[in-house]
């Protein structure tokens, strides 16, 4: 897999989207999030397209750290979370963003799709793996990436996008389940129900968004998937 990192003046060079801060959902605590622009899967419910079709800004890890820092205050009980996009696909801007972060004594966690298995970034960080099933029966691209945080001890959290009538029938279900116990056979996934608030992202890039048509998913839905584990 190509990574997009540059090399500039012996410093690791990057594409980001944005940052965000005051999120309570990508890694324990209150956490920063950096999104990384590019992403090697195009997923049709992705909230983030703009990661997508645009380069993003270039910026250096040192640079990156130094502005993260700043909002250390907020998230000293939580960390940053390096999301996207895609972050695996930058790998040496990734690895030098974490280490000097971790030096600063601030928990870095990775929310990857699982597609890119690097034992070195698996291991710089903690990580956030979505299992992507909502187009596809086969999901044998985990076992590799799976394999690896079984072999390092990582202790992951695993996450699933739940789309009405994609993956929330008892065979989908099933697999999911499946193919987690057989790695983790204590863990459960954490189901995030599909949202629309992305619409007009996609309506402001001018593409279209393919699950428009589709209802999201509500509790209910949730709870009917989470019996499965």
């Amino acid at each position: 897999m190509q990574d997009h990192t540059e090399k500039s003046a012996d410093k690791a060079v990057g594409y980001i989207d944005s940052v965000y801060c005051g999120s309570g959902v990508d890694g324990a605590g209150l956490r920063c999030v950096v999104f990384f622009s590019g992403c090697n899967l195009r997923c049709p419910f992705c909230h983030n397209p703009e990661t997508l079709v645009k380069r993003g800004e270039q910026t250096d890890a040192d640079a990156l750290a130094a502005r993260l820092l700043r909002y250390k205050p907020y998230f000293r009980r939580g960390g940053v979370t390096v999301s996207g996009g895609e972050p695996f696909l930058q790998k040496e801007f990734a690895l030098a963003l974490s280490a000097r972060l971790k030096e600063r004594g601030i928990n870095v966690c990775f929310e990857t799709n699982g597609h890119i298995t690097d034992a070195e970034l698996i291991e710089s960080g903690d990580l956030i793996v979505d299992v992507k099933n909502q187009e596809t029966n086969d999901l044998s691209v985990y076992e590799q990436f799976f394999e690896e945080c079984v072999r390092q001890k990582k202790d992951i959290k695993i996450t699933n996008v739940l789309v009405p009538g994609k993956n929330d029938d008892r065979e989908k279900l099933c697999a999911l389940a499946s193919l987690v116990h057989r790695y983790f056979p204590k863990k459960s996934v954490y189901f995030l129900p599909f949202r629309k608030l992305c619409a007009q992202k996609y309506e402001e890039l001018g593409i279209p968004f393919p699950y428009s048509d589709i209802r999201e998913a509500e509790e209910d839905d949730v709870a009917a998937a989470k019996k499965y584990f």
